[in-house]
């Protein structure tokens, strides 16, 4: 039991990482290539490495099972979680820097802890609080002072990241409910191929076909950060943070989310040349403290309802 929860919360460090790593991919995409083309063709790459991956593992049959609900569940949580929010994380990364947009990521632990409080009635302590707060605080660190190269200021490109808020709220809590009788594995690739499908149309019906035939003119780093996005930051993060989900809750699984502004920072500082802040050590410390805070407090609440 002790080391299937070990790689449950080590798979979403990985998710953590692969996200950060997104914001910096995502960067180089969205300055080569039309937003909503690029975000289509990432979860049609995604949709056949996960529809390949629930092949393998015999879970294609599985379909067959779902209910009219839970269909329309997973519709729901495609429309939030995959075309919302990669289509504002495409469009505010045409304006924004990366290191900067990855400060987004600070508001969804709050704010998906707070409604799983009240929708699913997880407890909350003044530990996990406490550990929330420090996580947020830590990451807000990191990033502060060196995030942003184009100034301070609520703009455009702030908005849409709100957007890509208010998406991964509403999709996390979704997926809590969607994954009542429905394993990870086919929750992510559902949502997957469907929201590949309504970002497909979109593009098609808003950019147009010229948009499609200029991909060709991308460079191969933009092509290559594309690759990293379908089946790192899609295939496999995706499947890890459902995983998550399920075996310890919205809102612990959404602590990790903290983590992934330290991650941005630091790839967009490496890959992307852009400056790193001197706090950035100090505000991972703090956030992998309030993990560990967060966590614990979680066991406490835990060992007092076995009681």
């Amino acid at each position: 039991m002790k080391n299937t929860l070990m790689a449950t919360h080590l798979r979403l460090v990985g998710m953590a990482a692969l996200w950060g790593a997104s914001w910096s991919w995502g960067k180089v995409v969205a300055q080569s290539m039309a937003p909503l083309a690029a975000a289509s063709l990432r979860f049609l790459l995604a949709s056949v490495a996960l529809v390949l991956w629930m092949h393998r593992a015999s879970a294609l049959r599985g379909l067959k099972s779902l209910s009219r609900n839970q269909w329309l569940g997973l519709a729901a949580a495609a429309l939030t979680g995959v075309f919302g929010y990669s289509s504002f994380f495409m469009l505010s990364l045409q304006l924004v820097p990366a290191g900067k947009a990855a400060i987004v990521v600070t508001l969804n632990p709050g704010a998906t802890l707070l409604l799983a409080a009240i929708l699913f009635r997880e407890h909350l302590n003044p530990a996990i609080l406490a550990g929330m707060v420090l996580s947020a605080v830590g990451a807000y660190i990191a990033i502060g002072g060196g995030g942003s190269q184009t100034g301070t200021g609520v703009g455009i490109g702030e908005l849409l990241l709100l957007g890509c808020v208010a998406c991964w709220v509403a999709y996390t809590l979704i997926g809590r409910l969607v994954l009542k009788g429905v394993d990870a594995l086919t929750t992510t690739t559902v949502t997957t191929v469907i929201g590949a499908l309504m970002l497909l149309l979109t593009s098609l019906i808003v950019e147009g076909t010229p948009a499609w035939e200029k991909l060709g003119q991308a460079p191969a780093s933009a092509w290559g950060s594309l690759l990293a996005l379908a089946f790192g930051a899609t295939a496999i993060a995706y499947a890890w943070y459902f995983e998550g989900v399920k075996a310890l809750g919205a809102g612990a699984a959404s602590g990790y989310i903290t983590l992934v502004p330290v991650f941005g920072v630091l790839f967009s500082s490496l890959w992307l040349g852009e400056a790193t802040p001197a706090n950035l050590f100090i505000g991972a410390a703090l956030a992998i403290s309030g993990m560990t805070l967060m966590h614990v407090g979680r066991r406490r609440a835990e060992a007092r309802q076995r009681r």
